[in-house]
């Protein structure tokens, strides 16, 4: 293999990454703490896109409850965006451990 295709591959792994990383701006995920009394949508790039909190969570007076909540809501749907990216770049590199890749969505 000479060089110039060596460089053409990686060339087009790149525009296949770039690729990949726009799809993720669109797709979400949802994490959810309390049993679903504070839930987060996260987007592919790990921005949290929203928050929701029930209503009978903010009547209470704990204060310290809801933010763990949140911080535990937050923390579930920035987990699924990160397995998400995983599970997209392994499409791309079919699974094999490329450094630099993989660590994309550590």
């Amino acid at each position: 293999m000479d060089m110039s295709s060596i460089m053409q591959q990686a060339q087009q792994m790149q525009q296949k990454m770039a690729g990949i990383q726009e799809e993720l701006k669109k797709k979400t995920e949802t994490g959810s703490a309390g049993g679903g009394m504070v839930t987060v949508i996260a987007n592919g790039q790990s921005e949290i896109i929203s928050i929701e909190i029930e209503t009978s969570v903010l009547a209470g007076d704990d204060k310290e409850m809801l933010q763990d909540l949140i911080v535990a809501a937050t923390n579930d749907a920035l987990r699924k965006v990160k397995e998400m990216g995983k599970a997209e770049m392994s499409k791309l590199t079919g699974g094999m451990n490329i450094p630099g890749v993989s660590n994309l969505f550590s």
